[in-house]
């Protein structure tokens, strides 16, 4: 396996993707970090499967993939790899799903979001709300510049990421970063990919441990059971999942999906018989597209 430095995998990247803004999600001091051990290095290893993981995530960046001029329909979406909130998929399930959004005329900003340590965080449970609430913030702000409607931002995640991803849309008023200005952190619509979502019930024991620790507060699991926290505020959310999911079980999707319903929340679940955890776009154990689906929910919730 090929570990490459910060540096060269960010040249890297650049390179290979062809992305046409990468930016540092901060311009300043990251709120609720400590210093950087020396140690603490971001790496990127590409694996026999083809897979880019990125560990040790300390400076979360934003890269944009604008729409094909002529072909955007003004919808933007924030991508949210998985992984565990130990790595971050981030080819498979994060600039593959960008591109394929590009197709789409949907404009996309892949997250690179820090992934939870007590060495670089003051408190790591909030970290990642933090980065989420601020971007959805930059997309907003800068809306002109992208050539995107304010209206029409959401955000997606894929395992972990999902859980990342329904953490901001459900607690995007628990505003955990200051700004000024009184731009929404709520996301317009979600799309959560075999999500982790609940701490209580069906629960991926290792991502809530690295969010959580080993022998987390019942208050804090309850809160970070984004079933739990849904109400008629929360956005409309399409969630994806195989029955035979064996790391993620699907009934998390079900927990947000009963708890949607419950709300009066449109939400819609792609349910897939086989196809286990971490498929990506791309279910090679059952037919059907789910990437289609979900571009159809949206034209039907006028979302693009």
């Amino acid at each position: 396996m090929k570990k490459l430095s910060t540096f060269l995998f960010c040249l890297l990247m650049l390179n290979q993707l062809n992305a046409q803004e990468v930016f540092p999600l901060y311009d300043g001091p990251i709120p609720g970090s400590k210093p950087t051990p020396a140690s603490y290095v971001e790496k990127g290893e590409t694996s026999k499967d083809g897979i880019l993981r990125i560990s040790k995530v300390s400076v979360p960046t934003l890269t944009w993939y604008p729409a094909p001029a002529g072909k955007s329909n003004g919808t933007a979406v924030i991508v949210c790899p998985g992984g565990g909130y130990g790595i971050l998929a981030y080819t498979h399930e994060g600039t593959d799903v960008a591109r394929r959004l590009n197709e789409a005329g949907i404009s996309a900003f892949l997250l690179k979001y820090r992934l939870p340590s007590d060495e670089i965080m003051q408190d790591k449970r909030f970290a990642l709300l933090q980065d989420a609430q601020q971007a959805i913030y930059l997309v907003r702000k800068n809306a002109a510049k992208y050539g995107i409607k304010k209206n029409r931002v959401g955000i997606m995640g894929f395992s972990a990421g999902g859980h990342f991803a329904s953490t901001l849309t459900v607690h995007y008023a628990d505003r955990q970063i200051h700004k000024e200005e009184k731009t929404s952190f709520r996301p317009d619509f979600s799309v959560l990919v075999y999500p982790v979502i609940s701490f209580s019930e069906s629960v991926h024991t290792g991502t809530m441990k690295n969010l959580l620790g080993p022998a987390p507060a019942e208050n804090d699991k309850i809160y970070f059971s984004s079933d739990k926290q849904v109400n008629k505020r929360t956005p409309p959310v399409f969630l994806v999942h195989a029955e035979d999911d064996k790391v993620v079980p699907v009934r998390n999707s079900w927990l947000f999906k009963e708890a949607a319903d419950g709300a009066g929340v449109p939400a819609e679940l792609f349910i897939y018989k086989a196809g286990g955890h971490g498929f990506g776009l791309n279910n090679k154990k059952e037919a059907g597209d789910w990437f289609g689906a979900m571009l159809i929910w949206l034209k039907k919730n006028r979302l693009v």
